[in-house]
């Protein structure tokens, strides 16, 4: 089943240096055109592991949600399309619309804690601090809670 990505966690990622945890979670992760679109400053050149898929039935936007951006709208959308495994947002609104349509969804910070668990990361609080740096939002309850269930 699909893994379909959001232009956020792929950049947090790829300016932390960990891009390449993402692949060893999902050996192929899916990204709609407007994501492609958006982190091309960041990844110009996108890893063969990393697929673009245009949707087949582009949705109108009113037919998801005018609160969110291109690139969740075509996440979402392409997540509903594909029957989705699961989806990759940071972003709340589009998360909170996400799982009101039965979609499953991890964040960046999900997608680290899972490398942790899996022993991908031997620390997951150096990542946090590296995100933090690079001026992710991650919000101190969210950080307390993954630093005492990672045990650091």
């Amino acid at each position: 089943m699909a893994v379909i990505s959001n232009s956020s966690p792929l950049i947090a990622l790829a300016q932390i240096g960990r891009i390449e945890i993402l692949h060893q979670l999902h050996p192929q992760v899916l990204l709609p055109p407007a994501v492609a679109r958006e982190v091309a400053p960041t990844i110009p050149e996108l890893p063969s592991w990393l697929l673009v898929r245009p949707l087949a039935h582009p949705r109108q936007p009113h037919t998801v949600s005018g609160s969110i951006g291109p690139g969740e709208h075509e996440v979402i959308s392409l997540g509903l399309e594909l029957g989705a495994e699961r989806l990759i947002l940071d972003e709340q609104p589009a998360r909170r619309l996400a799982t009101s349509l039965g979609l499953r969804v991890i964040g960046t910070v999900g997608l680290l804690l899972a490398a942790k668990d899996r022993g991908f990361l031997v620390k997951i609080k150096p990542e946090l601090d590296r995100l933090l740096a690079v001026r992710f939002f991650i919000g101190q309850e969210l950080y307390d809670r993954v630093i005492g269930q990672a045990g650091e």
